[in-house]
């Protein structure tokens, strides 16, 4: 035994299968334990020997790669990382990857440029890694079943920019998650009432994937969901996810507040980074934003979400125990940026009592 995170790949282009080696062979804690062109022959490598992590493709013949995952979710899980160019596409068959137990999606390595080859290594190693530490749990599936069709009165009121322009006391929410946030998400944004603050959100994952991501969260929440689009301004009622690879920033414009969305090099190994958001929203917003770190890899946001508190925000962390990876809220508790740290079933109310002034002094006491 090397001592290395052992990884499977599955995928059923060679020329992936030889790119991705070659991404996980250059560093000094991941390794290759086998690959296999499609799920049957990657039942006959786990049954010689388990990996750490599977890093596994959607289309592939004789059987899909969102039936392997739920056939391993349901029997013996082991941390799966969907790889795929679906991801590019946005497509919602990665959505079901997460929801049925996949950790991380990214996207398929493409031929290019020196710089684009360069982040695809950091993201693909960063999320094997994660994956690794991530919590699995086995999963019962029962059959899709169509959202429901949501009726909310987001649908027929005019836009409220003008009440926010004479509220110079209007919260801003700003959150950051990765590796388990698609759930943490939901369950957050789930969890808030249709006048809830505006609310800016960084999720790690690919370009194009977030629309359909926002997509499916406005499908199931009371406040509206969307993909963020340069100028879009920040509204009570609506949640704007950060697209994938542009940062997202929260703007001033007197007493309202907008998003710029630009492009910009990786900033702590990501692109969007909640670094740049919380920073953003720190130089903004101030005493008037709420920062909301989630589960996820790393200490990205651990920087940004002190220089929040420090700019007079009130600041929350997700606890270890409803996290899949405690990492970045544990590097932002060690900086010494949050003010609660709570279970994610109570980050909703919380945010929402504090935004609406009823936390009184409480509001701003560590826990």
């Amino acid at each position: 035994m090397s001592g290395k995170l052992q990884v499977l790949l599955v995928d059923d282009s060679a020329a992936v299968r030889q790119t991705l080696a070659k991404i996980i062979s250059s560093t000094d804690d991941l390794e290759v334990m086998a690959t296999a062109a499609d799920p049957y022959f990657a039942v006959q490598k786990i049954a010689e020997r388990v990996p750490d992590v599977i890093v596994l493709d959607i289309e592939m013949p004789r059987m899909d790669g969102l039936s392997f995952l739920r056939e391993i979710m349901s029997q013996h899980p082991i941390p799966t990382v969907i790889c795929s160019s679906l991801a590019v596409e946005g497509s919602d068959t990665i959505l079901k990857a997460l929801s049925s137990g996949a950790v991380d999606v990214i996207t398929k390595p493409r031929i290019g440029t020196r710089q684009f080859l360069e982040e695809s290594a950091i993201l693909v190693c960063d999320a094997i890694r994660a994956a690794a530490q991530a919590r699995i749990r086995r999963m019962d599936f029962a059959p899709d079943v169509p959202p429901a069709e949501k009726l909310t009165a987001d649908a027929v009121l005019p836009a409220p920019r003008k009440r926010i322009l004479t509220e110079t006391t209007e919260k801003v929410v700003v959150v950051g998650a990765s590796t388990g946030g698609t759930e943490a998400l939901r369950v957050f944004l789930e969890g808030l009432p249709e006048d809830s603050p505006g609310i800016v959100i960084v999720q790690h994952m690919p370009e194009l994937f977030t629309r359909s991501f926002a997509r499916r969260l406005d499908a199931s929440c009371r406040v509206r969901v969307k993909e963020a689009a340069n100028g879009d301004s920040v509204l009570r009622g609506q949640a704007l996810v950060a697209p994938g690879n542009f940062h997202t920033l929260v703007k001033r414009s007197g007493a309202a507040y907008f998003v710029e969305v630009r492009d910009g090099p990786l900033v702590t190994r990501h692109r969007p980074s909640v670094d740049v958001l919380f920073r953003s929203c720190a130089l903004g917003a101030g005493r008037n934003a709420i920062g909301v770190i989630m589960t996820g890899m790393g200490d990205d946001g651990a920087k940004g979400l002190r220089e929040m508190k420090d700019s007079g925000a009130l600041t929350v962390a997700q606890d270890e125990e409803s996290c899949v990876v405690f990492g970045m809220p544990k590097e932002a508790i060690k900086a010494g940026a949050v003010d609660r740290v709570l279970p994610l079933a109570k980050i909703a109310p919380f945010v929402y009592e504090s935004a609406a002034g009823r936390q009184g002094a409480e509001a701003g006491r560590p826990q």
